[in-house]
This record gives structure tokens, C-alpha cells and sequence, in this order.
């Protein structure tokens, strides 16, 4: 009988084994805090760029970064400041996601950036997804559809769009029709609205 990992959360393997394969550069689908999405280990630049072929996703377009914590910030060439610092503390965990410069050389995290020298970060208001990233590392999660079509809200219509291209899929009980998170960016202490999504800016 299938692993059950979550409550709403159906997988077709165990997550043990869904650990594995990010881990080993597998790229899946499973349910995000706001839509399907397309996932693969940050720090590893060929899954990225797997992604990337999947989705047909424009190369200069980088992917929003989920993280399991605060500290993850640390693994990345992200020194937000102290005003910063205070203000992701009252946004997270949410559907937020937010846009921070990166300090120093940025020639290894290219892959990543791709050419912006910034990064977004995520840390999701879903638990079971943050301890899923706590054992994975960091992940990109693009919404779960090819460039130009539309997100898949279900895991019906994501195998539509990538077949066994995938190497896991992981199904919601609940069609995920979004929207995406809202995306910010912030400047001298002030948010700057990028993209209005899901989410709730009460700052």
C-alpha cells in the first residue's frame, strides 16, 4: 500500500524515497504552498537546469528558492541586514516570497541568479513541506506547467504536461488552482509590491 506522508498528501512512493531522488538530482511534483510545483534540489545545477529544459522556462528568469528556515538564508551569499532581517521574521512563514541582493562573487550561484545577482526566497506556512525541505535542502518549485500554458491544479493535468519525464509525482486531495505567492522585494526598510499573489502583507 502507498506511503502516506501528510495529511491530504498522497504519494506514489515513499518519502524516504522521494528524499532520494531530490537528493540525488531527481526532479518530481508535489503540492507547494500555493501551487503544483516543479521541484529539484537548489544545489545541484544540473536538476536547475533540468527544470529549466522541462518548463521551456526563459533562461533569465530565476526560480523562487524555498527554505525550511531563517538560517537557510546563511547557505546562500544572502546577508540581509538588521531591518531586513526583522521584517522576514514578521512575514515568514507565509506565501510570501521575497526578492534579496546577493553580497560578494556571484559567479557560482550564476546558475541560480542568472544574471540578476538576486535571489527570492519562500519559507512556506505549510510544516509538513518545510520538514520535507529540512531533509532535501533547498528547492526551486516552478509553477508545474510548460511556459506559456497554464499552472496544473491537478496531478492529472501535470501528467498531461510531463508524462514520465518526472522522476515522482505527489498529489494533493485538494485541486491547487493557486494563486501564486505574492512576490516583494525590499528597499531601504520599505516593501515593494513585484507581484500581488496569496499571501497577507500586514506589515
Amino acid at each position: 500500500m502507498p506511503d502516506q506522508c501528510w495529511p491530504g498528501i498522497f504519494l506514489f512512493m515513499t518519502t524516504k524515497e522521494i528524499i532520494k531522488i531530490i537528493k540525488r538530482g531527481g526532479v518530481g511534483i508535489l503540492a507547494t504552498d500555493t501551487v503544483y510545483g516543479l521541484v529539484a534540489a537548489v544545489f545541484n545545477p544540473d536538476a536547475v537546469e533540468r527544470v529549466y529544459r522541462l518548463k521551456a522556462r526563459a533562461p533569465d528568469k530565476p526560480c523562487i528558492i524555498l527554505i525550511s528556515a531563517l538560517s537557510d538564508l546563511k547557505k546562500f551569499e544572502v546577508r540581509p541586514d538588521k531591518t531586513t532581517f526583522s521584517l522576514l521574521q514578521k512575514l515568514w512563514p507565509d506565501k510570501i516570497s521575497v526578492i534579496l541582493p546577493l553580497t560578494g562573487p556571484n559567479e557560482e550561484l550564476a546558475y541560480l541568479h542568472r544574471g540578476t545577482d538576486t535571489l527570492a526566497f519562500r519559507l512556506p506556512a505549510n510544516l509538513h513541506l518545510r520538514n520535507l525541505i529540512k531533509k532535501t535542502g533547498p528547492l526551486i518549485a516552478p509553477s508545474a506547467n510548460p511556459e506559456g500554458k497554464r499552472p496544473a491544479q491537478t496531478i492529472a493535468v501535470a501528467k498531461k504536461y510531463f508524462g514520465d519525464q518526472v522522476d515522482f509525482y505527489v498529489s494533493s486531495s485538494k485541486r491547487l488552482a493557486g494563486p501564486s505567492s505574492t512576490l516583494i522585494a525590499i528597499q531601504s526598510g520599505k516593501i515593494i509590491v513585484v507581484r500581488r499573489g496569496a499571501g497577507k502583507l500586514t506589515i
